[in-house]
């Protein structure tokens, strides 16, 4: 099963989230296996039968505070009955320390204890967003990413389609190449995927019968970006003589990527089509549908009012007997 481990988030994360280790080392092999974060004040006070203790345990001012309200005898029923359960780790907020015996539980349990600087709301906020990403469904698509007009165009096609070369030309006009050749894709939220380069290839490119080019020394920090979210999938195809192309544009078709649906239109590549010009005419035409306006919808509206027009026009002028 995929996760992270406590040692990483300590070495990863230790200044984001204020962190310092109480028991140095201890349960840092351990792996959280889940993006979900628990206050366990309930199965402290002994009522353990829905405790989810296989989520990150945070411990606020109450939980504290209540552990030091206990005389010893119960201190150690207390814990001892917590203990029980498999815990991936447990950081205290605030900068605080809990009671000695309750690090002694969690040292022979091997349960690694974090104290954080943070407040236990702060906390909460940034360890979810990053365990959130970690934990957030992903995949790769062989394609070509560009911010057009600050619309993401995820570009797919067979191997020598013009993916790169299109890219390529949209960096050189002014737009923000994210990724070529590999695209990470992450879901962010519900309806949401977000698109990144390839740790390897970053914003490097290849272009046949050039080579390996990096558009961040070309063209400067301008060009590139790190992220952006994917709004449309533009499908590049070899143009096929008798093949039927949408010329419309009145029915919306939709792909599905990591559960999220998003528009596609297929574009027919044949030798002087301007596939970069096309490209900026989608991005805009997907800006003006985000707003309410669907220019084909509007002009198949506006050509049945005038035949009806028209229509009740001669019917007017046959009955017309003057």
């Amino acid at each position: 099963m995929s996760g992270i481990t406590v040692g990483r988030i300590v070495a990863e994360k230790r200044d984001f989230l204020e962190l310092f280790p109480l028991l140095e080392r201890i349960g840092y092999e351990k792996v959280l296996i889940n993006d979900q974060i628990h206050r366990p004040g309930l199965a402290l006070a002994g009522y353990t039968e829905r405790f989810a203790n296989n989520r990150t345990q945070v411990f606020g001012q109450t939980e504290i505070s209540y552990m030091f309200s206990l005389s010893d005898s119960k201190l150690d029923e207390c814990l001892s009955q917590f203990f029980k359960f498999e815990m991936p780790l447990i950081v205290v907020t605030k900068g605080m320390i809990p009671p000695a015996k309750f690090l002694e539980y969690a040292r022979t349990n091997n349960t690694a204890v974090l104290q954080s600087n943070l407040s236990t709301l702060e906390l909460f906020n940034r360890l979810s967003a990053f365990l959130h990403n970690i934990f957030a469904p992903q995949t790769t698509i062989h394609g070509s990413l560009v911010d057009v007009y600050g619309v993401g165009l995820l570009y797919t096609g067979v191997s020598g389609i013009g993916k790169s070369e299109c890219a390529l030309d949209l960096a050189e006009r002014g737009h923000r190449l994210v990724a070529d050749d590999v695209v990470k894709i992450t879901k962010k939220a519900p309806e949401l995927i977000v698109g990144q380069p390839d740790e390897k290839l970053g914003h490097h490119m290849e272009v046949r019968g050039i080579g390996i080019i990096d558009i961040e020394k070309l063209f400067g920090i301008r060009a590139i970006r790190m992220q952006k979210r994917i709004e449309v999938e533009v499908r590049l195809e070899h143009w096929e003589e008798g093949k039927e192309y949408d010329r419309l544009g009145i029915d919306e078709h939709k792909t599905t990527i990591l559960g999220v649906d998003i528009p596609y239109v297929v574009i027919p590549v044949s030798p002087g089509k301007n596939i970069t010009v096309i490209s900026e005419v989608i991005s805009m035409n997907h800006m003006l549908k985000v707003y309410g306006e669907n220019t084909a919808r509007r002009f198949i509206q506006k050509l049945s009012d005038n035949i009806a027009r028209r229509k009740t026009t001669l019917e007017y002028l046959e009955a017309d007997m003057e």
